[in-house]
């Protein structure tokens, strides 16, 4: 299996979420077909380990992405509260890309 190449120059989009009561910043690339190649996650403020976590996820999602995992797949993988909401950060930031509410 190989990793999808991404430009050296691409589009970027960047988003505001809200998640379990902390602000993160979240960024997003895609591929020319449209489909999620690159996800950033950002915490604006609290612990270090929070923002770490955050981060880290979202690089090892990228590299899903890039290597062929669909973003839907990522996303129904990921923990969900009783009521379908996304437990972390990174599922919410992928619910919020790939314009799905709580599903």
């Amino acid at each position: 299996m190989s990793r999808r190449a991404l430009p050296s120059r691409r589009r970027s989009e960047l988003l505001s979420l809200q998640h379990a009561g902390h602000a993160y910043v979240v960024g997003a690339s895609r591929f020319e077909d449209g489909d999620l190649a690159e996800v950033f996650v950002d915490a604006l403020k609290g612990s270090s380990a929070l923002a770490d976590s955050a981060r880290d996820a979202a690089i090892l999602a990228s590299l899903a992405l890039q290597f062929g995992c669909p973003a839907h797949v990522l996303r129904h993988a990921l923990a969900r509260s009783s009521e379908g909401n996304a437990a972390g950060p990174l599922g919410a930031a992928l619910d919020l890309l790939e314009g799905h509410g709580d599903d």
